[in-house]
């Protein structure tokens, strides 16, 4: 059976942050901004998120979970602070002798 690929000109538009949310660019904003309202464009300027059922279909492309969509704040993988990052590295030397 041949590997599943990614969508490449989905992943070339879209950003994931790093709780698996989905970063797009709006649609509208790159020319003929002369006639739209300063309030108008100052909103397409911020990359909004992609909506739940949009965020979805991005999954089924790119063959890969977005965890941060629905899951729960209590699943989601913490990186260390530097005085736990320092305890570990304790640990693991007391560990190792």
């Amino acid at each position: 059976m041949p590997k599943l690929k990614t969508h490449k000109g989905l992943l070339k538009r879209v950003r994931i942050s790093r709780t698996g949310k989905v970063r797009h660019r709006s649609a509208n904003h790159k020319h003929l901004s002369s006639h739209k309202s300063g309030k108008r464009l100052r909103r397409l300027r911020k990359d909004p998120y992609a909506a739940n059922p949009d965020a979805k279909k991005f999954e089924k492309l790119l063959y890969r979970r977005l965890r941060g969509r629905t899951g729960p704040l209590s699943g989601r993988k913490r990186s260390p602070s530097p005085a736990e990052r320092a305890e570990m590295r304790a640990e693991r030397a007391k560990n190792e002798s």
